[in-house]
C-alpha cells in the first residue's frame, strides 16, 4: 500500500494534484487506516495515469471522468469531439500569434491592413516617426467611421505617393515638425498645400469628399484632432484659408 507521497510519485503528478482530484470526485480518496493515514493500492496508481495522460492530452477536467468508464465507441466519439475543439483553439491561437506578430510595430493596431500598407510605404519616403504616427492615428478614426470607405480611400493614397509634390510636401510637413515657429517654411507648405488642392478639384477628386465624409460631425472631430496634433496646423489652416481654401479634413473652395 502507498502513501499519497508515493502515489502521486508513481504517476508523476504532484501531491497538490491528487487532493484537487479527490476534490472534484476523479480519483476515490481511501479510508484512513488504524494509525490514521490514507493508503492506495497499484488500482489507484492505474487510475491517477489514466487521468494524467487525459489531462494532459488537452482533455477537460470535467470530462476526464466520463472518459474513464466510457465504452470504446464513446470514448473514441468524446476523443473525435475534444480532438475538433482542440483544433479550433488552435486556430484561434494561430490567429492571435498572427495579430500580436502584426501589432509589435504598434501600426497595425486598430486599423484595416490596406492602411499598414499606406503607412509602410509613407515611411519610405522617408517621413518621420512622428508623422507616421499622426497619420496613423486619424486613420484609427477613418477607419472606425467608415469602414467600408477604407479600402478605395487606400488606394487612393497609395497613387498619391507617386506625385513628387506630395512627397515633397511631406517633407516640408517633416521639417515643421522640427521647427513650426519658421513663417516662410509654414508659407511654402500653404503654396504647396494649395497647388494640390487646385489639382485635385481639376481632377475631380475633391467631389469625392461627398461620398467619405458625408458626417459634418465627424469632419469637425478630425479638424480638431488634427489642430491638438501639433501648433503647426492652426497657421496652416490660416495660410491655406489666405489662398483660397477651408477645411482640413474636408477641404473646399473659399466662398469670395
Amino acid at each position: 500500500m502507498l502513501t499519497i507521497g508515493q502515489l502521486a510519485s508513481y504517476a508523476g503528478v504532484t501531491i497538490r494534484a491528487v487532493r484537487h482530484y479527490h476534490q472534484i470526485g476523479l480519483l476515490r480518496e481511501p479510508e484512513r487506516d488504524a494509525s490514521g493515514y490514507r493508503s492506495y493500492n497499484a488500482a489507484a496508481v492505474v487510475r491517477l495515469i489514466r487521468i494524467r495522460t487525459l489531462a494532459e492530452a488537452g482533455v477537460p477536467l470535467a470530462r476526464v471522468s466520463e472518459l474513464l468508464d466510457a465504452d470504446p465507441a464513446t470514448f473514441a466519439a468524446a476523443t473525435t469531439e475534444i480532438d475538433r475543439r482542440l483544433r479550433t483553439q488552435i486556430r484561434e491561437l494561430e490567429e492571435h500569434r498572427r495579430r500580436i506578430a502584426r501589432l509589435v510595430g504598434g501600426d497595425s493596431l486598430a486599423i484595416p491592413a490596406e492602411v499598414v500598407d499606406y503607412l509602410d510605404r509613407l515611411r519610405a519616403t522617408g517621413a518621420p516617426p512622428a508623422l507616421i504616427e499622426a497619420e496613423r492615428d486619424a486613420w484609427i478614426l477613418m477607419a472606425a467611421r467608415w469602414p467600408e470607405a477604407i479600402p478605395e480611400l487606400m488606394v487612393d493614397k497609395v497613387a498619391q505617393l507617386a506625385n513628387p509634390k506630395v512627397i515633397r510636401l511631406y517633407q516640408l510637413l517633416a521639417r515643421i515638425s522640427d521647427d513650426w515657429k519658421d513663417d516662410d517654411l509654414l508659407r511654402e507648405t500653404a503654396d504647396l498645400m494649395s497647388e494640390l488642392f487646385e489639382q485635385a478639384a481639376a481632377n475631380g477628386e475633391l467631389d469625392l469628399q461627398d461620398e467619405f465624409t458625408p458626417d459634418a460631425a465627424f469632419v469637425h472631430l478630425m479638424d480638431s484632432f488634427a489642430n491638438a496634433a501639433h501648433p503647426a496646423v492652426a497657421r496652416l489652416r490660416e495660410l491655406v484659408a489666405e489662398r483660397g481654401w477651408t477645411g482640413w479634413t474636408r477641404i473646399e473652395r473659399r466662398k469670395p
